[in-house]
């Protein structure tokens, strides 16, 4: 990782805070981005998810596919785990602490929000970072992109209905022509232009040295995104900055669980360890991206559960970077 990758919750947090500065000194500026809506998706951060998605996209080899029958286990546990539990645990959750343990501190329109929020996290498996987590752990690169791969063509059909369900069974509005919209702006489309660069470029060498060069423009849309976020969010932060607080409180408890079963599960079929910590981290990171773009086209700018999709991006880094030491302590339990 570069030093500014290596510092990512850092410039998140420094984010958060300008974005607050600026909400509260500038609050006319704030709301005409807030305004820039077509079909209750906001323009300037369409854009802005699409300088963080399309990078990541690049990566997706649909030849790597092919690979999978040499060591499925592996496979078959990510796929468990993000779409048999993961989204089902994390709706558990936020039910649990927002409309039974954090009730008398959260308003009940509030909580369904955070709920909300968290249900988008957890039904959107990590496709970017992982390549990070997979590279410090010594992971098999290749059955890294495999498994993204994989996941990504799962989620262009099988988030929406997901989402849609779990916001349905928490009884919350579910817009679907909204959220259909949003996965075909925000995972399909993206993907096809990623397909579409790839063939252009050709060789692996080409495609790496592309990357490179609008990798930044990821990071830079995510920390832009999170200053607007911020910016809306701003005033009831210094109302109650307690919330960030329990938020991040089932995000936590649901990284480090979903990262002890698969792991778990992993250790248990023999799966090798440059197997089994990817596949472990990618059930536990998410594709916040994805996450936070859906959160502002379903429920606004300014709505709680798009303050819930960022406080996941500001906890998973450092959470992340645990993990990843863990894993590398007891590699040799593995081997």
């Amino acid at each position: 990782m570069t030093t500014f990758e290596r510092y990512l919750s850092l410039w998140v947090a420094l984010a958060m805070v300008a974005g607050i500065a600026i909400g509260s000194a500038f609050p006319a500026l704030v709301n005409l981005v807030a305004s820039a809506e077509v079909a209750r998706v906001n323009l300037v951060v369409a854009v802005l998810i699409w300088a963080m998605v399309y990078p990541m996209m690049i990566g997706v080899d649909p030849g790597s596919l092919k690979d999978v029958a040499k060591q499925p286990k592996g496979l078959m546990i990510t796929l468990a785990v993000n779409w048999l539990i993961k989204p089902f645990s994390m709706a558990a959750l936020g039910v649990l602490f927002f409309e039974v343990v954090f009730a008398d501190l959260i308003a009940p329109e509030d909580a369904q929000q955070y709920i909300a929020g968290l249900i988008l996290l957890g039904a959107a498996p990590c496709t970017a970072m992982v390549f990070v987590w997979s590279h410090l752990t010594r992971g098999d690169e290749s059955y890294t992109l495999l498994q993204v791969s994989v996941n990504d063509v799962v989620m262009v059909f099988a988030f929406a209905p997901i989402v849609a369900f779990l916001l349905g069974v928490t009884d919350i509005a579910v817009p679907w022509e909204t959220l259909v919209l949003s996965v075909i702006l925000f995972v399909a489309l993206p993907l096809a232009a990623g397909l579409w660069t790839r063939a252009r470029l050709g060789s692996d060498d080409r495609i790496d040295a592309f990357r490179d060069r609008v990798k930044p423009w990821s990071i830079l849309g995510l920390i832009a995104t999170v200053v607007i976020l911020f910016g809306l969010q701003g005033q009831v932060i210094l109302d109650r900055p307690l919330v960030i607080a329990l938020i991040a409180v089932p995000i936590l408890i649901q990284s480090y669980g979903i990262f002890a079963l698969a792991y778990a599960a992993a250790f248990v079929l023999r799966v090798p360890h440059r197997i089994a910590a990817p596949c472990a981290l990618i059930g536990t990171s998410n594709f916040f991206e994805l996450a936070v773009a859906v959160a502002i086209s379903l429920f606004g700018l300014n709505s709680g559960a798009a303050l819930a999709t960022v406080v996941g991006v500001l906890v998973e880094v450092p959470v992340m970077l645990s993990l990843v030491a863990f894993a590398n302590r007891t590699r040799a339990r593995f081997d």
